[in-house]
């Protein structure tokens, strides 16, 4: 079974003019999909509409 990310990561490597090689693209696909399970959780975390961004950040 084809990896679904292939055709993405084809497409935007052209776009970018990035050469990628097939031994290289199911590393790339598994990057993508692990940053899109992080995106993912970010976008179903529900934040009230009056939340504002932090004016300071401190570590």
């Amino acid at each position: 079974m084809a990896d679904p990310l292939n055709d993405y990561i084809d497409a935007v490597a052209k776009v970018l003019g990035l050469p990628v090689e097939a031994a290289w693209k199911p590393t790339i696909s598994a990057n993508l999909a692990v940053t899109l399970k992080m995106a993912r959780s970010v976008e179903e975390f529900a934040l009230p509409d009056e939340t504002e961004p932090a004016s300071i950040y401190a570590a």
